[in-house]
Order: C-alpha cells, then structure tokens, then sequence
C-alpha cells in the first residue's frame, strides 16, 4: 500500500517539544495515549466537564454507568426501580472495596452526594444532577432516593457523580490532584498527574467488574491534532483521539495503523444575545456606537442561520468529519425531533429578513469562541464570520485558551452574566437522558431550581417550560418524550441557539490495539482493548 509522509515540520515540533520523544510502552501490557486536551483537575466533582468526567470514569464508579451508545448498565447499583412515583430504590453491589480496601456501602453514596454538591471555587457544578433529591439508608447496601416530584431520570442522574469513599468528603480539591484522596472503585488505581505533561493509571487487580487488559496506562495531553497523529506514525504513541481532519486520509491509508470513526452527539453551536439588557460592547453600529443586541428580533437570528452555510463547513472545514445539525441530537439518538431539519444556506432570503427587521445596513458584530476545544473550533468560528459578512453583518473573530473562553462565557459580563453577544460552543449530551440539555441551555434561568445554568443568552418561553418541567415530572416515559420533542420544536424554530453541526468522532491506533466506540466522542480508557 502507498503510503503518504506528514510534512517532517510536525516531526521537528514534536521534538523540540520533547514529544518525538515520549516514553513508548515499558511492556506489552503497557499502554501509551495521546489526548487532546487534559483534565482540569483529577477531583471527580470539580468540575462538570466532558474531558474530567471522562477521566474520571477510569479511577471511579457511579451508581450506574453508561454504555458507549449510553445505554444504562449496573455500576455500583446492581439494579434500581421506582418503589413509588417519587422514590427509586438501588440495590448496591456487594464485596465492592475502594481501591484503599476501604468497603463500598449506601453510606459513601450520601457522603458523595453531600460533597458533589458543594466543591469550593467548582466552575461548574454537579448540584444540578443532586438539587431536589433525598437520599435515604436502608442499610449498607440499599439506599432510597426520593424527589419532590415525579422524576423518571433518576437513574440517568446518578450516571453522572463518581462515588468516592465516605472518609474522603473533606477531602480538598488539591488532595484529589495530588492522589492523597484519590481512592475509586473504578477499573484503575490513580497513580500521578504532572498537569501540562502526564496522568498515569495502574490496573485495579481487585476491580469488581471486567479487568481491563493494560497493567500501566501513561497519557500525554498533545493540543496540536498533527503532532498527536506523527506521535502515533512514530509509535512515540499506540493511541490518540480527535484526528485533525486534514491528517485522516494519511492514517486511513497507512500500514500497521487503524482509524476508529461515528457520528457523535457533540453538537457545535452558535448563541446570539436575546434580552434588553445589558447593551454589550461587542455589536455595535458601523460607526462603532454599541446598539441593543438586535438578535431580540427572531427575524435577525433566522437571518444568522440561514447565511450560515453547514454543507460548506462540513466539505471544506471539517474535510467530511461533521454532518449540519437543526437540533441538540443527531438522528437516532435520545431527543432526536423527526420535525426539524438543519436550514438551508440562503443568504438572500437572510437579507430580505435583515430589511424587515430594520437592519438594511447591517451592523457590526464580534464573535467569540474557544481554540482548540473542538475540532477546527477556530476555522469553523472565522468561516461562520465570513458568511454574516456576505449579508450586511460585519463580523470579526476573537478566540482564546478554552479555560479562559468558558469562564467569560459564563460569568465574564457585569454582575457575573455571560459576557458575550454571539458566541460558538459545543454540548455533548453526557447524561443520556433527552431533558438535559433542554433544561441546562434552553429553560428560563432558574439557579434555585437547577433549571437554565448553561442559558447564556437570556432565552425565555414559558411554554416550552412547562414542556420541559411536565415532560421531567411524568414518570411516563413515552409522554415525557413527546413533551421534550415539543419543546425542542418551538426552541429550535424560535433560534433559542442556532446549531450548526454533530461532529464525527475519531481515534487511530497502532496495529493491535482496538477501540470500543459509539455516541459519546469522549476517550474512555478502560474501552482500548488488545485487538482480537
């Protein structure tokens, strides 16, 4: 087979990085892993964030877990089901010890939810997943979680918290870093994190559940999607995640090496200011006078949409590896809305609109947005900007470090608000349930009543409320389903937020070495298996 050479310039980064360079496997039941990305901190309930829940999954267990299409399987609950309309009962599993030997019991579970709730300084909470819920002993292994309402997601919630050991709630976020707390039930024992460079696991040989087949795992975070894939040609590397498109057709086409791929449930999408107040600095008119946010007018954000063209950005930016999105979930998985599809490009339709809203001339706008998050996440954002530029909305880009996008985003404005008017981000539905993301971006803003933490733009229907809180309530699930399609109906044509595209998720590997995969483009360690 013909085989193409990366330009030698990623060869010559990675070495003067000292990436060309990294320790390859001490044993053939070694694994060595390259990510895009690290964790922010190795506290399971710092941070409510794809890449730390992800890496938590390794060290820790939940009540339940998910499969990689997120499925519900038995995790530390062996089994659960509704005993009345507002109280499941978990059996807990038995004989399960922490990796400190310490016994797993119902009791680590209430300590568990007491601290999730309240970590100092947490960016972003795991409160949601806990607020409205009681959590009742039976015995050591029986526990009962009551809610104040109806609530079919119980099960889906409690996939979401790792389970640390009862001796450890007051445990600091540092002790967790630095392995003095960090004690789980989960397939591998925590062995080191030197944030910027390496995160190192050990097999659990005590593990309840199926052993995983790698005795050490050594995982590098290497940002640049070029430099992860020479890492792995040069076998500095038997593993990588997010392959830089541009770099998929020379894996693909390579000897000794696999490429893994599925369309996934990462949505990429662009939120447009929507209320009154406050009048933000970045839209302006073309004399640079800041105006009020003209994305009130539901004319203007169709306008947005409809400039934006997906089928371009999926051929020419994402080289084939996204599929244009009108909604949060792709089709075939939860919440999927056979109602909507993703608008056509039609920019002179998105003039006539901007006319009619009375902005003729347009105006001028900055967008913003992380780098390096999401796959072409700062291509995306630049071609987005032309397209608005085409129709009368002079657009400019600004990006930065995705830890430094994602707290202005949330709280960088006057008061704590979100400080942007138009912004690009990403959801991956982590909880496998269809409210999710309906209640964390699409629901008024309701911090008392976990409802709305990720509403960044003001968006507000009472209808779609009701949808949502109605469809949460009813313990029957098929007629909760109907209520959140509807609500994603109505949100979805009022351009609550204007999605843009699923991304297509993918991992190389070296011969040998095999990767599970499905809706979730998160790496899960404990899926890499020796290929059959």
């Amino acid at each position: 087979m013909r085989k193409s050479i990366l330009n030698p310039a990623a060869f010559l980064t990675a070495a003067a990085t000292g990436l060309g360079f990294l320790a390859g496997p001490v044993s053939a039941n070694d694994l060595t892993v390259a990510l895009a990305a690290e964790p922010t901190s190795m506290d399971p309930h710092y941070q409510n964030l794809t890449i730390n829940n992800s890496m938590a999954t390794q060290v820790y267990d939940a009540l339940v877990l998910q499969d990689v299409n997120q499925n519900l399987i038995p995790g530390l609950a062996a089994s659960w089901e509704p005993i009345d309309e507002r109280t499941w009962e978990f059996k807990l599993r038995p004989d399960v010890t922490f990796h400190n030997g310490a016994a797993f019991t119902a009791e680590d579970v209430v300590a568990t939810m007491r601290r999730a709730a309240n970590v100092p300084n947490s960016p972003s909470s795991f409160a949601t997943f806990i607020k409205g819920k009681t959590f009742d002993v039976v015995d050591e292994l029986t526990l009962r979680i009551s809610t104040e309402k109806p609530y079919p997601f119980t099960p889906n919630d409690m996939s979401r918290i790792s389970i640390i050991d009862s001796a450890f709630v007051d445990a600091t976020t540092e002790d967790f870093n630095t392995g003095a707390a960090s004690f789980g039930t989960g397939p591998f024992t925590f062995t080191r994190w030197l944030p910027g460079d390496v995160i190192e696991l050990s097999r659990d040989d005590g593990y309840w559940g199926a052993a995983v087949d790698w005795d050490n795992v050594v995982i590098r975070p290497i940002g640049d999607g070029t430099t992860r894939a020479a890492a792995l040609i040069a076998g500095d590397v038997d593993f990588i995640e997010r392959v830089a498109p541009a770099d998929l057709p020379n894996l693909e086409s390579r000897d000794g090496l696999s490429v893994f791929k599925s369309v996934s449930n990462r949505l990429l999408y662009v939120t447009l200011h929507l209320t009154d107040d406050p009048i933000k600095p970045f839209v302006t008119d073309h004399d640079g006078n800041p105006i009020a946010s003209p994305f009130r007018d539901i004319r203007v954000r169709e306008a947005v949409s409809l400039a934006i063209n997906r089928q371009a950005i999926a051929d020419r930016v994402m080289d084939g590896l996204s599929a244009p999105a009108g909604q949060f979930s792709p089709e075939g998985y939860i919440g999927y809305s056979a109602n909507l599809e993703p608008d056509a490009h039609d920019p002179d339709r998105a003039r006539e609109l901007l006319a009619e809203a009375g902005y003729g001339d347009g105006f001028k706008l900055t967008m913003h947005g992380p780098a390096g998050r999401y796959s072409n996440d700062t291509r995306i954002l630049e071609a987005i900007a032309q397209m608005l530029s085409r129709i009368g909305i002079d657009t400019s880009v600004e990006t930065m470090p995705a830890s430094v996008f994602f707290k202005r985003f949330a709280r960088g404005g006057p008061g704590d608000t979100p400080e942007f008017t138009a912004a690009m981000s990403g959801y991956a539905n982590g909880s496998g349930e269809p409210s999710h993301p309906l209640r964390i971006f699409i629901h008024t803003k309701q911090k008392e009543r976990g409802y709305g933490p990720g509403n960044r733009n003001g968006y507000s229907n009472p209808e779609v409320d009701k949808l949502i809180e109605d469809g949460r309530s009813s313990m029957d699930i098929a007629m909760g389903e109907m209520a959140f399609i509807q609500a994603t109906d109505i949100a979805m044509r009022e351009y609550a937020l204007v999605p843009i595209h699923h991304e297509i998720a993918t991992w190389a590997a070296r011969d040998g070495v095999a990767y599970e995969h499905g809706a979730l483009d998160s790496t899960f360690i404990h899926k890499i298996r020796p290929q059959e």
